[in-house]
């Protein structure tokens, strides 16, 4: 599937969204512009501005404000993809070097604060207080979630750890990103509480999908060793699935005593993992996920803007990278 086919109902906004970004370090010091510079270069599909701009349009939300939304999530999204390229020592993103591959720890950390700084200025511009509200929630659950898998997720072998952490990790922006468009849209409570479902179900299958790819992506398009997070001791949906029909494997039984930390024994759980049925089954689940997204959809009247959502959910699921 095309990701261009989602795009199309609003491509020229989405220029307005990263022309928007772009302009915040305006009159900022020369290496912060630079920064910011070399983050937007690296692109992305913007799935996040996309989605704001396609809800919110369906929903008759003032254009300018899904603007400056879109542009306030996406430039949260790119602050907390600094600090994580920085955390993990990711040296590369998307086939670019990262941030801190080329500036020290310190200026790299500085410059996801100011992200997340001009951001929350971006949110506070669309002048609707709910919304800032929440902008401020989700960087906290983000933050907080983060700091939970640092510390208290390590070899755990639990569906609810799991889906907390993806909720944290990935869901709740995607949350943010289609309830705060209805929210700046004139729709009663009943909309608004199916569009926040929307994105939490794909958030939820996005991060799953990305689970998946993790174990049975093409390496160099991953961009990461296949495996990484189970040798970083973090167990993810198909880990778990292998688990549960693996229970007696002795690689699995280490994991809670720090099994993580022998590579070679993590090298042949990989395979294990991938010879195994576990991602489909993780697969099925993620398509549930999708079916439940696009059952709030059908709740809402035709036109282009929900067909691209269609569109986009799905895409969620059969991408490859």
């Amino acid at each position: 599937m095309n990701a261009v086919t989602f795009l199309s109902p609003v491509q020229e906004e989405i220029k307005l969204v990263e022309e928007r970004m772009r302009s915040q370090a305006d009159d900022s010091q020369a290496d912060l512009r630079a920064a910011l510079d070399h983050l937007l270069a690296a692109g992305g599909k913007r799935v996040r501005p996309n989605l704001s701009l396609l809800v919110g349009n369906m929903l008759n939300a003032p254009i300018e404000k899904l603007i400056t939304f879109g542009a306030a999530v996406e430039l949260l999204h790119t602050a907390t993809l600094v600090h994580d390229d920085l955390i993990d020592g990711s040296l590369l993103r998307r086939g670019m070097a990262t941030l801190n591959a080329r500036w020290s720890p310190p200026a790299t950390v500085l410059t996801g604060d100011f992200l997340f700084a001009r951001a929350a200025i971006l949110a506070a511009e669309t002048d609707h207080l709910p919304l800032m509200k929440l902008f401020s929630e989700t960087l906290a659950t983000i933050v907080n979630g983060e700091l939970t898998q640092m510390f208290a997720s390590r070899g755990v072998i639990h569906r609810d750890n799991y889906y907390k952490r993806i909720y944290a990790k990935t869901a709740s922006l995607f949350e943010l990103t289609t309830r705060g468009a209805a929210m700046l849209s004139p729709v009663n409570e009943t909309v608004i509480e199916a569009m926040r479902d929307f994105g939490y179900q794909i958030g939820m299958a996005f991060q799953i999908v990305d689970d998946i790819l993790d174990f049975n992506g093409e390496q160099a398009a991953v961009g990461k060793p296949l495996g990484s997070d189970l040798h970083n001791g973090l167990v993810t949906l198909p880990a778990i699935y292998y688990a549960e029909s693996n229970p007696d494997d002795p690689d699995i039984q280490s994991l809670p005593n720090g099994g993580w930390t022998h590579t070679e024994n993590m090298t042949r759980l990989v395979g294990n993992i991938r010879a195994s049925d576990s991602s489909k089954k993780a697969m099925e689940e993620a398509d549930q996920h999708i079916e439940q997204a696009l059952a709030n959809l059908a709740t809402l009247p035709p036109c282009a803007e929900r067909d691209a959502l269609e569109t986009l959910a799905k895409y969620i699921v059969d991408r490859k990278v």
